[in-house]
């Protein structure tokens, strides 16, 4: 892989497509259309495979069979979902075989799929159509090609998936009753692209097809992909679905990572490489990532020129989970910054051609911007490319991705007509996110002479619009994010440069026998993330069903021990404590809740205890770092104390403050002790406003409202009174003071390994800090 970032004149003035280095061919197709948003492209591809004769396959990154792609009515007499309609099809056509190729994912993605997609209870296996899954790739890399196609005759490429809270509709309304998931749950607005083509581009990604499900492990390499069969008399196109495009050459470019025997394939990544140089006026980027390291420093080189393009990013505001938004969108952060702090040591003007958006939707919760998940570019009005490779490293060299390109060529009317389309294509994209007519884009373009410009034109407050985005840069994830090549890699990546990067050689000691505790404890809480995500677990813990639930163990034999049980076991669970003091205050009353409550958080806090104490100190150090040897030392050198204070504070949750107080050198005595002082009042407190607060709802009176005011009183006192205790003193030793004493000081003992170890743990302790 070259390093040097091409430029303007390293390209041939010919044309930018060229088989062999950015594009795998340039094949003919009699027709072309750009679908915007999966509902349409959802519908067609329903009307295509109703037209189905020979073959189908499918290969996407996620494939859900209870995707319904047409959501409401439909008058074609076959099921909704997508697998039943796979099953019914094949039943219906006789000499037609459907594959469908989908990415043996990492369990990481298990709790977002389709765990058994190929079967279904009650429904009957056909040797005609085939589910499988494609795991043939390097450590870490995904297949990611969102690719159809039928008959040979037709294909859709782009990056939707035929997957679950994918549905959606340009105008992507807020609300919308059709936008539900399998477990009929609404999901955000989403927004993406595909493309269809017919004729020889058709022919040659079925060729790709099957080459694919061949290397997957399913075919004889030497006869599957090769022979391509012979096509169906039946046009599989939709009737009355027109074409943007007809009669053209559209190019096909693919990434596949060097596996096995194989060479990589890296034609999307030169592709991109190619219109960034070749770029007179402005690129537009549609894409969910923007992560690449190579192509933000050849966008930058291109800016930094005089005479430079416009350069616009549309992107989602945040990445999709927690996880992405920590990672990927860290990564995207920090190149965006990057290029924001070069711009502007260039000057305003440099740094104005350059500008990430997101589309913003008024009246979406919190203000959010949509989710735009499409890999969607254009050069001008001279190149057009949707596909599935988002701007980041791993599409570009890791995972498998498929784009097809249209560029200006032919004589001066098929030059116009495509220069035509082109526009029309990437102002449609506009209009959408801009909420206004494609008359009104074109128009802005051509008064404007700039793309910024007509997008800051044509923005109005209040409604759908391109907002100017900064992606924020968190000091704390852009220091564990440090390095492309975990997250974001551009080649495999081995589990030992994990290690390297993340775990320091100091902390690469055997696993000790306690830590198979932790293992167990792990597995436990992964159960219950399960059960939290596929039962009504979550439903059931919340203040209103406890409470439920509460008042009807009052009514059976033994409630005193149930009541203390259910403390021990949610203690366990890590459900918060103050709501079940809470539940009790207000199902039992202050007194008897008050002490079911101090008995449950007694018993609960002793097993907590037996816990730490069983794992050690050192299992918990290897857990959580060596911060853990403070609050150690503090337990044991304050004891009674510091468990009182760590308990009147909401410093960290109950169980993991019973389960660190049992690893340290705290005693027994004094945690008991410490835990009943500091949660007493805690508890009393608790119990009090919560049965007057239930007290005061139900039979208001003055009486009531009065404790309840004094209850909520004392709680205000409490918490001034330990802001006030806590405080840290106005008046400390200056510096030279500090150092004075510290000169003073006798030098640790040698001898005394104890006192050692505690020094050099300050000394860890202060450079972490």
């Amino acid at each position: 892989m070259s390093d040097k970032i091409p430029t303007a004149q390293d390209r041939s003035p010919a044309g930018l497509l060229q088989p062999g280095r950015n594009c795998w061919r340039l094949a003919h197709a009699d027709r072309f259309k750009l679908l915007i948003d999966a509902a349409d492209y959802f519908r067609t591809l329903r009307l295509a495979l109703l037209n189905a004769r020979h073959s189908v396959y499918i290969l996407g990154w996620d494939i859900d069979s209870r995707t319904v792609l047409v959501p409401g009515v439909t008058d074609d007499g076959l099921p909704p979902q997508l697998g039943d309609l796979l099953h019914a099809l094949v039943e219906r056509q006789p000499d037609l075989h459907i594959h469908v190729l989908n990415w043996d994912y990492a369990m990481l993605y298990a709790l977002e799929r389709e765990w058994m997609m190929a079967r279904k209870p009650g429904r009957a296996r056909n040797k005609r159509l085939h589910f499988r899954t494609d795991a043939r790739h390097p450590v870490g890399a995904s297949h990611h090609q969102k690719i159809v196609v039928i008959d040979d005759r037709l294909a859709f490429v782009g990056g939707l998936d035929l997957t679950r809270c994918r549905w959606d509709t340009p105008e992507h309304l807020p609300e919308n009753p059709l936008r539900r998931d399998p477990d009929d749950k609404p999901y955000a607005p989403f927004h993406d692209v595909q493309a269809m083509a017919d004729g020889d581009v058709a022919r040659a990604l079925g060729e790709l097809a099957r080459r694919r499900w061949a290397l997957a492990g399913y075919a004889e390499r030497r006869t599957s992909w090769s022979t391509v069969p012979a096509l169906p008399a039946d046009d599989p196109w939709p009737h009355g679905v027109e074409p943007d495009l007809c009669d053209l050459q559209i190019g096909i470019s693919r990434t596949e990572p060097a596996y096995e025997d194989r060479p990589g394939v890296f034609e999307i990544r030169e592709l991109y490489l190619d219109a960034i140089a070749g770029a007179r006026h402005h690129l537009f980027f549609e894409n969910q990532y923007f992560t690449s390291n190579v192509l933000s420093e050849a966008i930058g080189a291109r800016l930094r020129e005089p005479q430079g393009p416009e350069v616009a990013v549309i992107s989602p505001q945040t990445q999709s989970g927690w996880l992405e938004q920590a990672t990927m969108g860290a990564l995207r952060a920090r190149i965006h910054h990057r290029l924001k702090t070069a711009l502007e040591n260039q000057g305003e003007h440099a740094a104005a051609r350059y500008q990430m958006y997101c589309p913003h939707l008024p009246g979406l919760e919190d203000g959010c911007c949509l989710n735009v998940h499409s890999k969607v570019f254009a050069m001008d009005d001279r190149l057009f490319s949707v596909g599935s490779a988002n701007m980041s490293n791993r599409s570009m060299a890791f995972d498998t991705e498929c784009s097809l390109t249209i560029e200006v060529q032919g004589d001066a009317a098929k030059e116009e007509q495509i220069r035509t389309a082109i526009a029309l294509m990437r102002n449609r994209l506009l209009a959408e996110h801009l909420g206004c007519s494609v008359q009104d884009v074109r128009a802005a373009m051509q008064q404007e002479h700039g793309l910024h410009a007509a997008i800051a034109r044509l923005r109005q407050a209040g409604r759908r619009e391109l907002r100017p985005m900064d992606p924020r840069l968190i000091p704390e994830l852009d220091a564990l994010t440090q390095d492309n090549a975990v997250f974001d890699p551009e080649r495999p990546v081995s589990p030992d440069e994990i290690v390297d990067a993340y775990v320091p050689r100091s902390a690469r000691k055997p696993v000790p026998r306690r830590m198979i505790g932790l293992g167990v404890l792990a597995v436990a809480l992964v159960i219950f993330a399960l059960a939290w995500r596929f039962t009504p677990l979550r439903e059931w813990i919340n203040l209103s069903a406890l409470i439920a639930l509460a008042r009807s163990v009052d009514q059976m034999p033994f409630t005193p021990a149930i009541v203390i049980a259910a403390f021990v076991v949610a203690g366990m669970l890590m459900v918060p404590i103050t709501v079940l003091i809470a539940v009790a205050g207000v199902v039992f009353g202050p007194v008897i809740g008050g002490l079911y409550a101090t008995a449950g958080v007694g018993l609960s806090a002793l097993l907590g205890f037996g816990l730490g104490h069983w794992l050690g100190h050192d299992a918990l150090r290897d857990m959580l770092g060596p911060r853990i040897n403070k609050l150690s030392r503090r337990f044991a050198q304050r004891g009674i104390a510091a468990m009182a204070v760590v308990r009147l504070l909401p410093i960290a949750p109950f169980t993991v403050v019973n389960v660190v107080a049992g690893a340290s050198h705290l005693g027994l005595r004094d945690y008991l002790l410490g835990t009943l002082i500091g949660m007493a009042p805690g508890i009393v407190l608790t119990v009090v406003f919560s049965h007057n607060l239930a007290e005061a709802i139900r039979h208001p009176s003055v009486q009531t409202v009065l404790i309840l005011v004094g209850v909520t009183a004392a709680l205000m006192l409490m918490a001034f009174g330990l802001q006030k205790l806590l405080k840290p003193r106005a008046a400390r030793p200056s510096n030279t003071s500090a150092r004075a004493a510290r000169r003073s000081a006798p030098p640790p003992s040698t001898s005394d390994d104890g006192i050692a170890r505690v020094n050099a743990e300050h000394g860890v302790e202060a450079r972490q800090a």
